[in-house]
């Protein structure tokens, strides 16, 4: 059997590289322009390389019984790791997977195919655009992961966009967001406080060491209007090879305490990664 081969393509935003995981016979690393987005193990999709993807799946595993088919919008595409995790974990979904870079649709289409009846559908798309459209009450689950090179992009932070995910979902519906952020962490607070605004119940999960403001880091945000599964999802984190905590309540509060929710006028982008945080060689 032939070894695989790298395949570098030109793509709308950056050039992307697929690159083989020497260990694990059909494993595939995404990156655009050097930055790692995305990591899928077509044998084993149930198998989550990067530490964020295994938080999102831990939101997706513990807010509905197991194996419950649930209706899902992602944000933001990439190789479509948690679209496949969701597929092999929760069969039945109906998922709807909205990515602005055409090209890397194809460029997945063509080397990572979904299999047949995976129950998802690939959008070409404004992640906002596409949500703004969205029937009301459409959603079980709404993830976002959108990446303009290494910075969530300003539309997909504001008071505007957050009102509008919550129109979108269901009344027991949830949001989880991967976020990005370094002390003093002014982009992040001010996510807690914009989503605090919209939804009653949030929560945060990341590295102890990030929290501290140690280093640049992913986090994840989850947001409800009914109660969340803390204690589970703090199991869980607490048993990744990294562990994270999971910040809510009074904790979450302090985190956050003077931001303030942020409108569309006033949006920024999440910050520049400082070199090296995101990229592979």
């Amino acid at each position: 059997m032939d070894e695989p081969i790298p395949v570098t393509r030109d793509v709308d935003w950056g050039t992307a590289k697929l690159m083989p995981d020497v260990d694990r016979a059909r494993a595939w690393l995404l990156t655009i322009d050097g930055a790692p987005q995305s990591y899928v193990d077509l044998d084993d999709p149930t198998y989550l390389e990067f530490e964020y993807a295994r938080r999102l799946a831990h939101v997706l595993d513990t807010v509905a019984e197991p194996g419950r088919p649930l209706d899902l919008l992602h944000l933001g595409g990439g190789a479509l790791t948690l679209p496949r995790y969701t597929a092999a974990t929760r069969p039945g979904s109906r998922q709807l997977v909205v990515e602005a870079d055409r090209g890397l649709i194809a460029l997945i289409g063509e080397h990572l195919p979904l299999p047949e009846g995976s129950g998802i559908e690939v959008r070409a798309g404004d992640a906002r655009a596409v949500l703004e459209d969205a029937p009301d009450a459409s959603a079980d689950i709404i993830v976002a992961d959108v990446f303009g090179g290494s910075r969530v992009p300003a539309h997909l932070t504001s008071l505007e966009y957050a009102r509008t995910a919550a129109r979108v979902l269901r009344p027991d519906g949830h949001y989880t967001a991967n976020l990005a952020d370094g002390a003093p962490f002014d982009f992040l607070r001010a996510q807690v406080a914009t989503f605090a605004a919209v939804f009653a119940h949030l929560c945060l999960i990341a590295e102890g060491p990030m929290l501290r403001g140690r280093r640049f880091g992913n986090a994840v945000l989850v947001a409800a209007h009914t109660e969340l599964p803390v204690a589970a999802l703090a199991r869980r984190a607490a048993a990744d090879a990294f562990p994270a905590r999971v910040e809510h309540g009074a904790a979450l509060e302090r985190f956050a305490a003077g931001a303030k929710p942020v409108g569309d006028a006033e949006a920024v982008a999440s910050p520049e990664p400082p070199g090296g945080a995101f990229s592979v060689g």
